[in-house]
């Protein structure tokens, strides 16, 4: 059995959106790509074939695995008036080293650490929920190291 996915809802939106592109817009780029590639003739050594397909199996396997995500996902709601945090929230920390950083929890679908998404399954997304605003938190992080940090700000969306 499949796991259950967390989303948010607009994890959910931007996750049926890219489907929809990869349905349509995307195969049929595709499509054209391999058509042009075999008119060139030989397919057996056909550089511009062999791309356009590999990329076509690629589009087809980010398809199914959208498909499964979406067949498994849950839609989670953000408590709007919530003082704690909870998935969609985004919360404001300051680390022990002084620097702040802006961070929105979402299911492990939808993390992208570099955008400041983190999942509620990672280290520092399972530390931050449940908490309040000035509580100060400690966890250890996929490294070993200690991460100490203060919320300052929780705002869910």
């Amino acid at each position: 059995m499949a796991k259950e996915v967390i989303l948010t809802q607009e994890g959910r939106e931007a996750l049926e959106a890219e489907l929809h592109h990869r349905e349509t817009t995307v195969r049929e780029e595709i499509g054209e790509r391999i058509k042009v590639a075999r008119d060139f003739g030989d397919i057996s050594e056909n550089s511009e074939y062999d791309d356009a397909k590999d990329e076509q199996g690629r589009n087809e396997a980010r398809i199914a695995e959208i498909n499964q995500i979406l067949s498994n996902a849950s839609v989670i709601d953000t408590p709007k008036r919530s003082s704690k945090a909870s998935i969609g929230s985004t919360v404001t920390i300051k680390m022990a080293n002084g620097s702040e950083r802006e961070l929105t929890i979402v299911g492990s679908a939808e993390a992208d650490p570099k955008a400041g998404r983190i999942s509620n399954e990672s280290p520092v997304g399972a530390a931050i929920l449940g908490r309040k605003k000035n509580e100060q938190v400690s966890t250890t992080g996929p490294t070993g190291r200690v991460i100490e940090f203060t919320i300052t700000k929780i705002v869910n969306n």
